[in-house]
């Protein structure tokens, strides 16, 4: 399966903001859309991510007037990304070596999505259940 199909069921949207974004307004955001993670943009490229972890990370080291710190300061700027065309296969290999529950996908340079552990999951779900049906049809009809 490829990282497109995943796309063209999830939809393509991704939450974006700014460095300049606060972490307390990072915070509404993830929130807001019930999601773990945005990507931060810049010039209409990406410029890093930032997580409910990077958050808590830096919480504890900072304290409080963390919230008032550009989102700039504690986002990770070496961001992962995948493509369109990439396989399942490959993005699980990619976030499980790397460590990360959200990739972006880029097609051409541009933002075209976000992919997050979850939506590898459902899709890997999705795919066994379609085998066993198969599997379940050639032994009736056979």
């Amino acid at each position: 399966m490829l990282i497109a199909e995943i796309l063209r069921a999830k939809g393509s949207n991704v939450a974006t903001v700014g460095p300049d974004t606060t972490v307390a307004e990072l915070l509404t955001e993830l929130a807001g859309h019930n999601i773990g993670a945005v990507v931060v943009t810049e010039s209409g490229r990406v410029a890093g991510i930032a997580s409910e972890r990077d958050v808590v990370r830096q919480m504890h080291a900072r304290g409080a007037g963390l919230l008032e710190a550009p989102v700039s300061e504690i986002m990770t700027a070496a961001v992962i990304t995948c493509a369109p065309s990439d396989t399942v296969d490959a993005l699980t290999v990619l976030m499980t070596e790397n460590r990360v529950r959200h990739v972006p996908v880029l097609a051409d340079g541009a933002l075209a999505g976000i992919v997050s552990i979850g939506d590898v999951v459902k899709s890997r779900m999705s795919q066994l259940e379609q085998d066993r049906q198969q599997l379940e049809n050639y032994i009736t009809q056979g």
